[in-house]
């Protein structure tokens, strides 16, 4: 192109008709563009291990000598005594000597509901304590606790290839100099034939150009990225690059329930009503209520108020009873909201026995809830199934992938679970512990498994 143009300028017109600027430059903007989509998906990572590190709060409180001191977590050392009250996180990983407290360990288990901690319980980096207070003691800090080992898993990701990437890259090594030698024995066959110089030089550049190994060296790769990076905006962390070329064997998905089919966080499922109020009101009251406690169920009530734009009512004489529920007085009516013990402990009538069990079966958490001594309403809470869970499992079906769901809930709910998503397989009552080993008899049976939870 150089020679063509030092031609034109020359006066020698007939070059102009063998002169590409767009040759040139739709190979540059090709290699800048997967450059650019490779930049592009580890800053997706990088934002995603930003996330993931900012779980953890900045400061934490450590008791030294009964004295309380904040501290930044890189002043905590193994065997610091930790202190967290309710809406606070826990700063390191640890075990609980003092308190006890439900905590909210979604953004690692993708359990919706509370885990209930005591003293000899672990505690784990980020975790928000909702409503108790707790003294632990620091056992794993930095790089030895679990959110670093996540950032571990993540940064491990990010520096593996897939075997079809290294193939190509060993392909590429053998291919890019063999087309080198032949461009530069082209080059020399024209010349020594007694061609013009600037047509050998042409024939030289169009070998180089035409030959480029694109599909090799930036197609393949820049497929792997663009598929990482649509899995990280859906959430999903990809360990090793093999694993995007794995997958297509896959012949079995075993599903976790929670979080995974279901969504995670505790939602109102069912409402019985005997009274005369619109469903909307009545929830609005029990709403109200359940904003002045702080038992995780209330979070349900009080996204259904946020959701539906309603205000909280005006509540008066509230009360906790603790492990029985609350009471409070709205627009002058004494009101009680609580589990079926909370009945019995204030000897109420209770003619509605079949409809709780009817909720229980389908694995619902139950509210009472009582107006002037008087049963009239039952409200079921749990965590239901996701919009395009069923959508999933009939698009595994077409492709003839297996679903099973695995999960450690009682099988009455989750086979009812599974019925409405059109899961045939349940395996249920089954500890976190022992999912591995289930995994891995599904393997020895010759299946291909891919985990979802």
């Amino acid at each position: 192109m150089f020679i063509g143009m030092v031609q034109i300028f020359r006066g020698n017109h007939a070059y102009v008709d063998n002169l590409y600027f767009e040759s040139a430059s739709i190979v540059i903007f090709f290699m800048k563009l997967g450059r650019f989509l490779d930049r592009t998906s580890k800053d997706k990572t990088k934002e995603a291990i930003q996330k993931l590190v900012k779980i953890t709060p900045d400061y934490a409180v450590v008791k030294l000598d009964g004295v309380e001191k904040q501290v930044t977590l890189d002043a905590i050392k193994t065997g610091d005594l930790v202190i967290s009250k309710p809406g606070e996180k826990i700063a390191v990983d640890g075990e609980i000597t003092y308190g006890n407290a439900h905590l909210d360990v979604s953004f690692l288990t993708g359990e919706s509901k509370m885990a209930s901690k005591t003293i000899g319980d672990k505690v784990i980096a980020g975790s928000l304590n909702y409503d108790g207070y707790l003294e632990y003691k620091a056992q794993k800090i930095g790089k030895d606790s679990t959110v670093s080992q996540i950032v571990k898993l993540v940064l491990e990701a990010t520096s593996t290839k897939a075997p079809i990437a290294k193939l190509a890259d060993k392909v590429s090594g053998y291919f890019v100099p063999t087309v080198m030698v032949l461009a530069f024995v082209s080059f020399l066959a024209f010349w020594i034939l007694g061609f013009d110089f600037s047509i050998a030089i042409e024939t030289f550049v169009t070998i180089l150009v035409i030959a480029c190994p694109c599909s090799l060296g930036l197609a393949t790769p820049l497929a792997i990225v663009i598929s990482e990076g649509l899995c990280a905006s859906h959430g999903i962390l990809i360990k090793k690059s093999e694993i995007l070329e794995q997958a297509l064997k896959t012949t079995t998905v075993v599903f976790d329930k929670t979080g995974t089919l279901t969504y995670g966080t505790l939602k109102i499922a069912k409402v019985i009503n005997y009274s005369d109020l619109e469903e909307k009101d009545l929830l609005q009251l029990v709403g109200s209520l359940e904003a002045k406690s702080t038992h995780p169920i209330s979070k349900a009530f009080l996204d259904y108020l946020e959701q539906h734009q309603l205000e909280k009512l005006e509540v008066e004489d509230f009360e906790s009873i603790t492990g029985y529920g609350i009471v409070g007085k709205v627009n002058g009516q004494d009101f009680m909201l609580g589990s079926s013990k909370i009945v019995s402990k204030y000897g109420i009538e209770n003619s509605h026995l079949s409809d709780e069990g009817l909720l229980a079966s389908e694995g619902n958490s139950i509210i009472y809830v009582i107006k002037n001594k008087e049963i009239i309403a039952l409200i079921g809470v749990n965590d239901i199934v996701r919009d395009n869970a069923k959508g999933v499992i009939s698009k595994l079906s077409k492709h003839n992938i297996e679903a099973i769901m695995l999960t450690g809930d009682n099988e009455q709910t989750a086979k009812k679970i599974a019925g409405e998503i059109g899961i045939s397989k349940v395996l249920a009552n089954v500890l976190p512990a022992n999912k591995a080993t289930v995994v891995k008899g599904l393997k020895d049976d010759g299946k291909f498994v891919m985990m979802c939870r």
